[in-house]
């Protein structure tokens, strides 16, 4: 699987994208005549330029006088599908105007079809989506990935007055992603850029595991002090270990819990959504001992697992801390034992073990010891692999 990863140190916008995804090897040359098939009357180009020592390449887009005041999203799809563009990338053209102006309807309240883009913005936001969908396309893209996102700060000055950063719109696309604000009090991710990643990003986090293929670095307009103002695509191919999204580590040093509130807490973290509980001993201040509670969760679980851990033990005080956490990807088979069917999760590696609550179940069931049923298991599919 091909695997397209933004890393937004710098934000994300529409023309950064698109730069980004050309300096990665997609074909200029299709990408402009896709463009020219929509009719916008605009002019594209792409250069070479450099940001605080950084090559990149800029995509412009040059809009002549507007025509009409405004587009509305039902005509910019149509304009989308007379293109000659190839299915999935009109698919993913598509998907993502459709999420920007799901977002725009919502923060201004009113109906999808009532949603219009000015006309100047309009045609960069066309080009800009369309040319990011023909290059992921052109590069065989079959998934995208993000580092979590920086937004920047300050305000921004609209159509609608000064707001702040993140706009409107851009906060409610990116709800649920990781962000952050670094650098310049202004504008680093824009409606266009948290369009594309919150209509077809498929994780935030770490850079997944890849044998990198290509880099492509796409240049935002201005050129700060702090930072190369640059979007970086890493297209690779993803190798034999998954990774899962950005983990928090959530942990809690107890020394006046008793084991059965323990292991209460355990059982109620773990059917909350947490994806380990563990609990270590260790020795506290004043030689005391005491338990260690480290509970990992999914960044969108956080705030709840941490609130079920205040609430379930004595604890004044928890550590929460991101974390990486790579797993190999596996994939289940089935074995029938004379007590019944028993799944085998099966690692990438070839590694593979019974499953634990199948075994359990059927010893409860039949009497037959736990270990017995885990041994002819791992027997039986021993059998069908050799």
């Amino acid at each position: 699987m091909t695997i397209c990863y933004f890393d937004a140190f710098s934000g994300i916008a529409g023309d950064m994208t698109v730069g980004a995804l050309l300096d990665a090897g997609a074909s200029a040359e299709a990408l402009m005549a896709a463009l020219d098939s929509l009719n916008t009357g605009a002019s594209f180009a792409v250069e070479k330029t450099r940001r605080r020592g950084i090559t990149a390449s800029k995509f412009h887009v040059r809009v002549a006088a507007a025509r009409h005041s405004h587009r509305h999203l039902h005509s910019i799809l149509e304009m989308i599908d007379a293109a000659a563009l190839a299915p999935r990338a009109r698919g993913h053209a598509r998907k993502i105007f459709t999420t920007l102006g799901e977002a725009e309807a919502a923060v201004h309240g009113v109906p999808v079809e009532k949603v219009h883009f000015h006309e100047v913005g309009a045609v960069d936001s066309i080009a800009d989506i369309v040319g990011v969908s023909v290059a992921l396309d052109l590069l065989g893209v079959d998934a995208v990935e993000s580092s979590a996102v920086n937004t920047g700060g300050g305000t921004v000055k609209t159509e609608h007055g000064i707001l702040p950063v993140p706009a409107p719109a851009t906060a409610l696309l990116l709800k649920g992603c990781p962000v952050y604000a670094r650098g310049p009090e202004m504008e680093l991710t824009t409606p266009t850029g948290a369009a594309i990643l919150a209509a077809l990003a498929q994780r935030f986090g770490p850079m997944p595991a890849l044998r990198i293929a290509s880099i492509g670095y796409g240049a935002g307009d201005r050129d700060f002090a702090e930072h190369a103002n640059v979007l970086r695509c890493i297209i690779g191919h993803a190798s034999g270990a998954a990774e899962s999204t950005l983990i928090s580590v959530i942990e809690a040093n107890l020394d006046d819990a008793s084991p059965q509130v323990l292991g209460y807490a355990l059982d109620r973290l773990m059917a909350a959504g947490a994806l380990d509980v563990s609990l270590s001993p260790v020795t506290m201040k004043k030689n005391r001992p005491g338990t260690l509670l480290r509970v990992l969760a999914s960044p969108g679980d956080q705030e709840k697992l941490a609130e079920l851990v205040f609430a379930e033990t004595p604890t004044l005080g928890l550590r929460i801390y991101p974390a990486e956490r790579r797993v190999q990807a596996r994939s289940f088979a089935e074995v029938r034992t004379e007590w019944g069917p028993v799944r085998i999760k099966v690692a990438a590696n070839g590694e593979f073990a019974p499953e634990y609550e199948d075994c359990r179940v059927l010893a409860e069931k039949s009497g037959v010891p736990l270990r017995k049923i885990l041994a002819e298991a791992g027997f039986l599919y021993r059998k069908t692999i050799e």
